[in-house]
């Protein structure tokens, strides 16, 4: 079947009825799309660029700013994902110029070709925030739902986040530091999905993202130039009632060259309670604390918990 079929590409600028058709179509099957007409080309060069230079830097200055058991923020090479490690290095960072940004982001020291970093990290910010709430607004639009049904089912920039990856050939931890480690997993990223609303993703040329399909088939989503990658989250399938999927993804390993990828990851606010919003039937799911999810799930990435990561199934209703 032809990939724009699968995956539609659907401009921001102006969605017609085809579009947001063909998005329905895809977020009740996969929960990916891509978006043209943003207008940001110009900034995600510049961003590409900074996040090149921050993985090329060297590691003692980058692992001067790693995570900890306390602070999931900052700089980390030995991530899991269903209790494996994938093969990449992040670098997470928070709303630049919210309160907490302060006491938890944690930036490089700007010496040699980091200079200026930070600022282009705010610049980049400030612009996905707005398109991931405009994001949002086209995905309840396709839903059919107005301003009165969607009530506090939102996203919230002070409580969303960005990360920087590389997902390099080789294994990114320094052989003498990985006898204490778990294994690599079979793929570069294990099969998983987010926890938010949404994501914006930016992906280089080099290929490796995929979905699964509600058949279970795996989709490629290839990369195309001008666009931006959108995937559904947890909050959004559970506000939705399952009406849309959690895009469910996974990158393959890289056999030929590296792969650098940014997703922008919208968040329900820190305090919210999330459930299924009323207007789309009698709920599956049980309201639960995103606080109390989030930390779940960011426990469960940084140390092998010995049992499988926290879920949304864990909070399906029963069947009656």
């Amino acid at each position: 079947m032809d990939a724009s079929y699968l995956v539609p590409t659907i401009d921001i600028s102006d969605p017609d009825p085809a579009m947001l058709a063909a998005l329905d179509r895809a977020c009740r099957d996969h929960g990916f799309f891509l978006l043209s007409g943003h207008g940001l080309d110009a900034l995600i060069d510049q961003t590409w660029q900074r996040a090149r230079d921050f993985f090329a830097a060297p590691r003692e200055q980058k692992v001067a700013v790693m995570r900890d058991a306390d602070n999931p923020l900052g700089y980390f090479d030995r991530e899991l994902t269903k209790r494996r490690r994938d093969n990449k290095e992040v670098f997470d960072f928070v709303d630049p110029v919210s309160e907490r940004s302060a006491t938890h982001n944690r930036w490089p020291d700007e010496r040699d070709e980091l200079v200026g970093f930070h600022a282009a990290m705010v610049e980049f910010y400030d612009a996905f925030s707005d398109l991931a709430m405009q994001t949002t607004a086209l995905v309840h639009s396709a839903l059919g739902l107005d301003l009165s049904d969607i009530g506090d089912h939102r996203g919230e920039r002070e409580n969303s986040s960005v990360r920087l990856n590389h997902y390099p050939l080789g294994d990114p931890v320094p052989e003498l530091e990985c006898d204490s480690l778990p294994d690599l997993g079979e793929t570069a990223l294990g099969h998983h999905t987010d926890p938010g609303v949404l994501t914006l993703l930016l992906q280089d040329d080099t290929g490796g993202l995929q979905a699964r399909s509600v058949d279970g088939t795996w989709v490629d989503i290839e990369p195309r130039p001008g666009t931006i990658v959108v995937n559904l989250a947890d909050a959004m399938q559970v506000w939705t009632n399952d009406r849309y999927r959690a895009a469910v993804h996974r990158v393959v390993p890289m056999t030929r060259t590296d792969r650098w990828s940014i997703p922008y990851f919208l968040n329900p606010p820190r305090t919210a309670v999330v459930e299924p919003i009323p207007a789309l039937g009698e709920p599956k799911y049980e309201s639960f604390s995103w606080r109390a999810y989030m930390q779940a799930r960011t426990d469960d990435n940084f140390a092998d918990l010995g049992a499988d990561d926290t879920q949304i199934t864990d909070y399906l209703l029963p069947v009656t």
